[in-house]
């Protein structure tokens, strides 16, 4: 279609991530083999506005009431938001989209094969897969939601990002004073610098 006689019926899809990003949630799936190439489904859980992982979990066998359960546990005890970003995936049965309609989450779906439209999602997926795993090996779900659970709390609360202006997603204050000190996180594939108290 030529470009004069394109119509816009509302705002484009970058104002929107920019406009309603305190609003936004996003999840997707992303696999993990094991050291018996065994695959791990892992569901991740980011909130656009501080770019922080608010859940996660580790399965083998996905389904959709394992995947329903996992949005009933990831909004327990958080706000929720108003707009939920999820791909046309068929684990996303009958009974999640009842359970995305009872918690009042407008659904919108990514269009086929157009990942750039969960890019929050993903580039998490990219930095969880470059900054930790892989430089692993996973042995079992126990091990890898280990590893995860380290990382993930590092990643909200060291990790700084420039789409926030530098920050970690859960802010906290800048330390003037004091010797530099460090602690190894996710076996020492990471290091976060904090001043030491006089």
């Amino acid at each position: 279609m030529p470009k004069e006689l394109r119509r816009t019926t509302g705002q484009q899809w970058k104002t929107f991530l920019r406009n309603d990003s305190a609003e936004i949630i996003s999840l997707d799936f992303f696999t993990v083999p094991t050291i018996t190439f065994r695959l791990l489904y892992v569901l991740v859980f980011p909130s656009h506005d501080r770019r922080k992982i608010i859940h996660f979990n580790v399965t083998d066998h996905p389904t959709s009431e394992w995947t329903t359960q996992q949005l009933r546990n990831a909004f327990y005890d958080q706000a929720i938001p108003k707009f939920l970003i999820r791909d046309r995936d068929s684990i996303f049965g009958e009974d999640f989209i009842e359970s995305v309609s009872a918690l009042d989450l407008k659904p919108i779906l990514a269009a086929y094969r157009s990942p750039w439209q969960n890019g929050y999602c993903e580039r998490l997926i990219g930095s969880i897969r470059r900054e930790c795993l892989d430089h692993l090996i996973v042995m079992n779900e126990s091990h890898l939601r280990a590893i995860l659970k380290r990382y993930i709390h590092y990643y909200n609360t060291q990790r700084t990002h420039l789409g926030i202006s530098k920050d970690s997603p859960e802010p906290h204050e800048v330390q003037t004073r004091g010797k530099i000190d460090k602690v190894a996180v996710a076996n020492g594939l990471h290091h976060y610098y904090f001043r030491r108290a006089a």
